[in-house]
């Protein structure tokens, strides 16, 4: 009667033997740290350089601006009695601050990467996000929120339709149960 070699058991107590496997599989040695840069290094996207950093500051300075001129339409009020568009206004205000602090000094940045078809995943949230809030007088919040957590989550996070469908209707249920149940906000809403 063989007895079978011990292996000390890997992170959470797993077993470092595949299922079903006897043992005589090499498992790789773990790789140091200079290892494990060095790999990264070599399997990171090419840098993007000074006129790309650029352009994606502008972009960020534009649509800044757009935002901070539609938080001032929408009215500020005071700290006191705060109107719609005072959050926007400040937040508005810190991406302009982001983008021209990037514009001036980030441009020699090295570790910008190159735009990639994963370049605009970002856009496709801001896009949603602008269909969401234009449908959230329409409809409400419910619908709208649920369609952006799944494509959020589907589309641009890659998740199984399982977590996605799940996580996103409790996502959405807290929000209602926070926003309309407990706090008794004036978001538009269905039910």
């Amino acid at each position: 009667m063989g007895t079978t070699p011990s292996v000390t058991a890997g992170r959470g107590g797993s077993s470092a033997l595949p299922p079903g496997g006897d043992g005589q599989e090499e498992i790789p040695e773990a790789l140091t740290p200079e290892e494990l840069a060095a790999q990264w290094e070599e399997e990171k996207p090419p840098a993007a350089g000074p006129l790309a950093n650029a352009a994606s500051s502008l972009v960020v300075l534009a649509v800044g601006l757009v935002a901070l001129a539609l938080s001032v339409s929408m009215g500020l009020g005071t700290p006191e009695k705060p109107e719609p568009g005072l959050w926007p206004f400040l937040t508005s205000c810190v991406m302009v601050a982001l983008a021209i602090f990037q514009l001036v000094w980030g441009r020699h940045n090295r570790d910008a990467e190159k735009f990639t078809r994963m370049s605009f995943a970002p856009l496709t949230g801001l896009a949603t996000l602008a269909a969401m809030v234009a449908l959230m007088p329409v409809i409400g919040f419910e619908i709208p929120s649920l369609i952006l957590c799944i494509i959020w989550m589907k589309f641009l996070g890659s998740e199984t339709w399982r977590s996605t469908l799940l996580i996103s209707t409790i996502v959405v249920a807290a929000f209602y149960g926070i926003f309309v149940l407990a706090l008794g906000t004036s978001i538009p809403h269905l039910f």
